[in-house]
């Protein structure tokens, strides 16, 4: 009797479990380069105004680099006056209304902290780092106007009238108080960056922090970026070419 066959035989026990193919793997989205939160332009100010003043700091009490001391206090002063406007048509996150919004809630912060230490609760700490950092930048910036009217006067000998070296004393108070400003302002970035785990000089670097979202910044603006460092090349230049004159003539 003929027996008839499946030509598909069902699996048995002896030839092993059914093996269920894995469903495919779903493509990674690449990691993108993160947000963009700081343009072309602020990052510019920001490493002219820091060689500007390291440099002014450095040069301060030799009599031979005096020109270079002045030249550099007056890039300070005219940088100063470009953040200003800036501020005020620049994109959202570089106006003076968003450095003001950093700071604005110290008040209620240093209340919170009171009221939290009298009753045992826990002190919003990571909100009063951000508090920190901008106030440091506020102090920073305000700082620049009596450092350079001080140096200022201290050039055309203003305090001769006053029968003494006032501001030549008042310029060199300033300008140690600002370079503590400024160690503060690095050691908040030291302590953010380790307490949060993320470097908080991004920004200043590459103009961009790590992770998901959307960019704050739509335009780079490149192009005013090197506008701003041409100015204060040509104004360099322009002094040098001023003093070479005087020294030869």
């Amino acid at each position: 009797m003929n027996t008839l066959t499946s030509p598909h035989p069902k699996p048995s026990a002896a030839s092993g479990p059914i093996v269920t193919p894995a469903p495919p793997a779903k493509p990674v989205a690449p990691q993108g380069p993160g947000r963009l939160v700081t343009d072309a332009p602020m990052r510019m100010f920001h490493w002219l105004f820091a060689l500007s003043f390291v440099g002014a700091y450095i040069s301060a009490d030799s009599e031979h680099w005096r020109l270079v001391h002045v030249v550099l206090g007056y890039t300070l002063a005219g940088l100063l006056v470009w953040r200003g406007v800036y501020g005020l048509v620049g994109p959202r996150p570089a106006q003076l209304s968003a450095l003001w919004r950093k700071v604005s809630g110290t008040r209620a912060w240093l209340k919170t902290v009171v009221s939290s230490l009298r009753v045992g609760s826990p002190v919003p700490w990571r909100q009063g780092q951000g508090l920190l950092m901008g106030l440091a930048l506020v102090g920073l910036l305000l700082a620049v106007i009596p450092l350079t009217l001080t140096g200022y006067a201290t050039f055309h000998e203003w305090g001769d009238v006053l029968g003494g070296d006032v501001f030549e004393d008042l310029h060199e108070f300033w300008g140690d108080a600002y370079l503590t400003g400024v160690l503060v302002h690095l050691a908040l970035l030291a302590w953010l960056s380790f307490t949060r785990r993320k470097n908080q000089a991004l920004p200043m670097l590459t103009g961009r922090i790590p992770g998901p979202g959307p960019d704050l910044i739509q335009n780079e603006r490149r192009w005013l970026a090197a506008l701003v460092l041409a100015s204060v090349l040509a104004y360099w230049v322009w002094e040098a070419v001023n003093r070479w004159a005087m020294v030869s003539g």
